[in-house]
């Protein structure tokens, strides 16, 4: 029987990040574990990676409600052993550089107007703070964690957002890993950044650009507000159905629950802090549409599942598409859902109930009800319409 109680584990790493390179750190990886007991039990691991900004513990696993928002529960209850990985810079994995308000954004220090600051500085560690290279890292260190902590050689990669432009990459050049791949509303640019000449990375797919470009945007830490995260939301609420009422502070309140530097600063009271969500800056490179075929691995080695909603604006823009990356996926073996009534934020919406089905259904069978490939549109009664 699944349980509800997470555990939760400190992944050792040799860090590659610059900002504490070569240091002896531990990653924060939540695990919940579903899987059914017993000699015949077939054990299916699935590692979730958080986009950006919002960390997993709330992405993946929001509380509010009793849990009916968390992908991870809802995972765990269908039998799978479900962990959540936080990359260096989020949720409660090591954040170096990130507790000097200065550090921030130079765009965004009005945010930290006046708790904490009370004058404009310029970071006193100018540069990202991670990259391509290092997040590639921090995702095997926890993949191999899990292979021999649960004796599997496998693992289904579930990545929502900007996740993207980590499991991704990472899928290509390590196929023998990765059982399969699920990217809800993924950041795809198919004239994304390239890198300058590759360097070995493990065992990288011949061709595959790996390498480490010098720090262009000197700053380690992104800020955002609770005004700037229900502002950006509501771009893309287009009915009083979409969202339940008192889900943002219902998130902004899980956000700070895991940041207690953050909930310290912002708000336009002298002592009367509102918090702010503290995320890192990295360098990507490397997801584009060139990389996306290299080997053909992507829908072919590995199957791919893309889902996202029919009103995401922000993974569907002049820079981004949705559809342009499933057509560049060079395999057969992959499907992709457009959700109704649905946007970036997915997870915390209604439509939720619909990511939960067609997850559980793409990580057990590998296909969802009948539908093996294709794209299609899943309407509000849940009925699928093929949109090719």
């Amino acid at each position: 029987m699944a349980s509800t109680t997470p555990t939760d584990h400190k992944v050792p790493h040799i860090s590659t990040v610059p900002a504490n390179a070569g240091q002896n750190v531990r990653l924060h990886v939540r695990e919940y574990d579903g899987t059914p007991s017993g000699p015949n039990a077939q054990r299916k691991v699935v590692l979730m990676l958080h986009g950006r900004s919002v960390p997993s513990a709330v992405a993946f696993d929001l509380q509010h409600d009793g849990g009916k928002y968390s992908w991870a529960q809802h995972l765990a209850k269908a039998g799978f052993d479900v962990f959540l990985m936080e990359l260096t810079g989020s949720g409660l994995s090591p954040r170096p550089e990130m507790d000097k308000p200065c550090n921030a954004n130079p765009q965004h220090q009005e945010i930290l107007d006046p708790n904490p600051l009370t004058y404009t500085c310029t970071p006193p560690y100018p540069h990202e703070l991670g990259n391509s290279e290092s997040e590639w890292g921090e995702v095997d260190a926890v993949v191999e964690y899990i292979k021999a902590k649960k004796g599997v050689t496998k693992v289904a990669l579930v990545g929502q957002s900007a996740a993207a432009f980590v499991f991704g990459p990472y899928a290509i050049q390590h196929p023998g890993k990765v059982e399969s791949l699920l990217l809800l509303a993924p950041i795809y640019p198919p004239a994304g950044r390239a890198s300058a000449p590759p360097k070995s990375f493990g065992a990288p797919v011949a061709s595959f650009p790996v390498s480490t470009p010098a720090s262009l945007f000197g700053f380690p830490m992104n800020l955002s507000s609770r005004t700037g995260l229900e502002s950006a939301w509501d771009k893309e609420v287009r009915s009083p159905k979409q969202r339940a009422a008192g889900m943002v502070d219902a998130v902004w309140k899980e956000l700070m629950a895991v940041d207690p530097v953050g909930k310290a600063w912002g708000g336009p009271t002298a002592g009367s802090p509102e918090g702010v969500l503290r995320f890192r800056n990295s360098y990507w490179w490397g997801w584009n549409q060139d990389t996306v075929p290299i080997g053909g691995v992507l829908g072919d080695q590995v199957p791919v599942m893309i889902v996202y909603g029919e009103h995401d604006a922000t993974a569907n823009s002049p820079t981004f598409s949705v559809p342009a990356f499933y057509d560049a996926v060079p395999g057969v073996r992959k499907l992709m859902f457009r959700v109704s009534c649905a946007g970036h934020s997915m997870v915390w919406e209604r439509q939720s109930k619909v990511l939960h089905r067609l997850s559980k259904q793409w990580l057990k069978h590998g296909k969802v009800d009948d539908l093996e490939k294709g794209s299609f549109y899943v309407d509000e009664d849940g009925a699928y319409t093929d949109t090719l």
